[in-house]
């Protein structure tokens, strides 16, 4: 058997659909396995049961968070390849584990399956790194895959639209759930002919559209120099919008963290995105509170009990606000 576990957003999809399409395999093949789920479903590897000689393919999800459940299928005889950009921690040694894990600032999982593909399937990896807000090596990917002008243009909005539909706290918030997605972009060797023909891309624009409308009138909570906070209300769209929300407000402010509070039925969803010369990662900062993780650049809670919402806020400012 083989098992794909993947981030249901825009770079575990695309970085899904560089392989499957590089290994010449329908995604329904015989036997295989699909578990993903909503963005912030990342301990994916505890709903995966497998025996030895089965393969698991693990992308766009943090070792470290995953670690127990990594080291049972590999003791289990299970061969396991991984591909990920987030803080993994110590990395198993293993003969069975194949790892291509970097957390540096430039690296996306959709970037580190192009380069092991070596370039295969770029302008899906251009997506992947659209969707992840790495806009630089995103256009460069595309150019190189001989992409031009609005052709760039329209596999940038792919990909933000694809990472938008990730965020909610269970699939019933998703316009559309991350296999029944990937299973329609694999029907598609080139991402622009998905943009232009698939039913399945014009409705999530005409959500996203609608959910961003919503989005343009919410002011933050808290506005300190260094230091943005919004906290949103409990409505699917504001899930939804949370990680947009969040790249757009750090564009437009460069020098400020920025910290997105969504509300959820157990407590509430983070989003946190650093300035480039911040003294501390946002993974560093959000691996305080229990459940807390991502990259330097980008990072979340993804369970923030409402107890502990005034310990957040207070520990968001005093690291983040700018003195004089």
């Amino acid at each position: 058997m083989r098992i794909y576990a993947f981030n249901g957003d825009a770079d575990g999809l695309c970085a899904l659909v560089q392989l499957r399409l590089a290994e010449g395999d329908g995604l329904e093949s015989p036997g295989d396995l699909l578990v993903t789920g909503v963005k912030r479903d990342i301990q994916l590897l505890a709903r995966v049961q497998a025996k030895a000689g089965d393969d698991c393919t693990v992308l766009d999800v943090s070792l470290d968070s995953n670690r127990e459940d990594l080291l049972r299928l590999l003791a289990s005889g299970v061969r396991v390849r991984y591909f990920d950009h987030h803080f993994a921690g110590e990395i198993p040694h293993h003969p069975r584990l194949e790892a291509s894990i970097d957390a540096g600032r430039e690296f996306c999982t959709s970037i580190l399956v192009d380069r092991a593909l070596e370039g295969r399937h770029r302008r899906w990896a251009a997506v992947g790194a659209f969707g992840d807000h790495l806009t630089k090596q995103a256009r460069q990917l595309a150019e190189s895959a001989g992409v031009k002008d609005t052709g760039v243009d329209e596999l940038a909005h792919l990909g933000i639209v694809l990472n938008y539909n990730a965020y909610g706290e269970s699939i019933s918030d998703l316009h559309a759930a991350p296999d029944m997605l990937a299973a329609e972009m694999l029907c598609y060797r080139d991402p622009l002919d998905f943009v232009h023909c698939s039913g399945w891309y014009s409705r999530l624009c005409r959500g996203y559209d609608d959910d961003m409308e919503r989005a343009r009138h919410v002011v933050p909570t808290h506005a300190a120099p260094g230091a943005i906070l919004v906290e949103l209300p409990d409505e699917a769209w504001a899930r939804r919008t949370s990680g947009t929300l969040a790249n757009g407000l750090a564009d437009a402010h460069p020098t400020s963290a920025i910290a997105i509070v969504s509300r959820r039925t157990d407590g509430y969803v983070v989003s946190l995105r650093v300035p480039s010369d911040s003294s501390i990662g946002a993974d560093e900062f959000c691996r305080r509170f229990p459940t807390g993780g991502g990259r330097r650049a980008a990072a979340g809670i993804n369970r923030l009990p409402s107890s502990h919402l005034a310990e957040f806020r207070h520990a968001f400012e005093a690291q983040f606000r700018l003195t004089d």
